[in-house]
C-alpha cells in the first residue's frame, strides 16, 4: 500500500522536507481532477537536461480527503483551505498534525465565491470569502466575510470595491496578507455587459490585510494585461512573490518582488520566454499555476496539453521553462472526462486543470 503524506508521522514528515530542500525538490500539494494530492518535483538535470538526474513528478492522492471533491485549494503558513466543488462547506486542512476543521457557511457558499486564507498580527488565522456579481438569473450577488478560526464565528465586512476579481483569479498568501490580481471595475448601465471592451482599464495589485480587515490601496504592476491574457500568482519561500503573464503574441513573462508589503511593491524580471515556436499555443486563461526555481532559473507551469482534434485523451502537464530557449514537458498523468451524459446521451468534455499550491512547509497551528 502507497504511504500518503497525511499518514506520515510528524517528525517523519519534517525529515521529508528537509531532505527536499536539500535536494532542490519542490514539494506542496495540488488538485487535479477534484481531489487533493501531494506532490514532489525534483528539478535535478534542469535545465542542462540531463535525463540521467531528472526526475519525474511523485504525485499521491490525499487519503484524509478522498471521500471529497475540491475545487479549489488555498494554502498558508502550513494550513490548506479546500473549497468543495458543491459550495456547501469549506475544510481547513494541517497535513502535518493531521487535523482537520469544517467550516460552514453563514448563509449559503456561492460557486462564484472567492476566497482567501491569512492571519493577523497575533496569528489568529482567518478565512475572506467574497463575491460581488450580477447574474442573469439572480441579478446582483454581493458580499463580503470573513472567518475567524479561533472564535469560529464569521462577521460581515463593510466593503465597496471600485475594482473587479475574476472568480477564477487565486489570491496568493504572503506573510499573513492575501494578494489578488484586479482590473478597475466597469461602471455601466443597461444590458449588454458582456460584450463591452474592458481591455482599457487599469489592472493592478490588491492586498487584502488580515490585521486590518480591509483591501489596500492599488500597487502597480509591471504590465498591462488585456482581455482573455494569462496572469497568475504565484510565492517564492514565503518570502517574494511572482507573477506570470503570457500575453496575445504568445510570449510569456514572470516578474518576482524585491519588496512587498499591503502598500508598497517594486518588481524584478525574472524571465521571459518567447513561446511561439516551442509549444505554439498558450496556456489555459483559468490555469497557468506555478512554481519557479530562482537558483535555477526555471519556471513549470502546470495545465492541460494542447487540445488536438484527433485525440483519443488529455493529459495534465507539467511545462519546465528557462533561459535560452529551454522547454521541456512532463505528461503527469492522463486527464479523465469528467463529463457526464445529458438525457441525450451526450457526453460534454470537461477537463480538470491541474492548480498547484505554494511550497509547503510544516506548521504548529492547531486546528481542534
Amino acid at each position: 500500500m502507497t504511504m500518503m503524506m497525511s499518514d506520515l508521522s510528524g517528525n517523519l514528515v519534517a525529515d521529508i522536507f528537509g531532505e527536499a530542500a536539500a535536494k532542490n525538490q519542490f514539494l506542496g500539494f495540488i488538485m487535479m481532477d477534484y481531489k487533493v494530492c501531494s506532490i514532489k518535483f525534483d528539478l535535478q538535470g534542469i535545465p542542462n537536461d540531463n535525463e540521467g538526474d531528472f526526475v519525474d513528478p511523485s504525485i499521491n492522492q490525499v487519503s484524509v480527503l478522498d471521500q471529497i471533491e475540491v475545487s479549489k485549494v488555498f494554502h498558508c503558513d502550513g494550513l490548506l483551505l479546500c473549497v468543495m466543488k458543491d459550495s456547501t462547506r469549506l475544510v481547513v486542512w494541517n497535513p502535518y498534525l493531521r487535523q482537520t476543521r469544517w467550516i460552514q457557511p453563514r448563509n449559503n457558499f456561492h460557486r462564484l465565491d472567492r476566497y482567501a486564507l491569512g492571519y493577523d498580527n497575533n496569528r489568529n488565522h482567518k478565512i475572506l470569502r467574497f463575491i460581488d456579481e450580477y447574474l442573469i438569473f439572480e441579478n446582483k450577488v454581493f458580499g463580503f466575510e470573513i472567518y475567524d478560526l479561533r472564535s469560529n464565528s464569521w462577521r460581515v465586512l463593510d466593503v465597496t470595491p471600485d475594482w473587479n476579481i475574476e472568480f477564477y483569479q487565486r489570491g496568493m498568501s504572503l506573510k499573513g496578507n492575501t494578494y489578488f490580481y484586479a482590473q478597475e471595475k466597469l461602471m455601466v448601465e443597461g444590458e449588454g455587459l458582456d460584450e463591452v471592451e474592458t481591455t482599457h482599464l487599469p489592472v493592478f495589485l490588491l492586498c487584502f490585510d488580515f490585521t486590518a480587515e480591509r483591501f489596500g490601496p492599488r500597487l502597480p504592476l509591471p504590465f498591462h494585461s488585456h482581455d482573455e491574457e494569462i496572469v497568475s500568482l504565484s510565492c517564492v519561500k514565503e518570502e517574494q512573490l511572482a507573477v506570470l503573464y503570457q500575453n496575445y503574441a504568445n510570449c510569456l513573462d514572470i516578474w518576482v518582488t524585491t519588496m512587498i508589503e499591503p502598500t508598497a511593491v517594486s518588481w524584478s524580471k525574472f524571465l521571459k520566454v518567447d513561446m511561439r515556436p516551442l509549444t505554439g499555443f498558450k496556456f489555459y486563461v483559468e490555469a497557468g499555476s506555478f512554481f519557479i526555481d530562482d537558483e535555477k532559473k526555471v519556471a513549470v507551469v502546470f495545465d492541460l496539453d494542447g487540445y488536438k482534434k484527433t485525440e483519443t485523451c488529455r493529459y495534465q502537464t507539467a511545462h519546465i521553462i528557462g533561459q535560452d530557449g529551454y522547454f521541456k514537458s512532463v505528461n503527469i498523468r492522463e486527464a479523465p472526462n469528467l463529463g457526464k451524459p445529458d438525457r441525450f446521451g451526450f457526453t460534454p468534455s470537461i477537463y480538470c486543470v491541474p492548480l498547484v499550491s505554494s511550497s509547503y512547509v510544516p506548521s504548529l497551528v492547531k486546528l481542534d
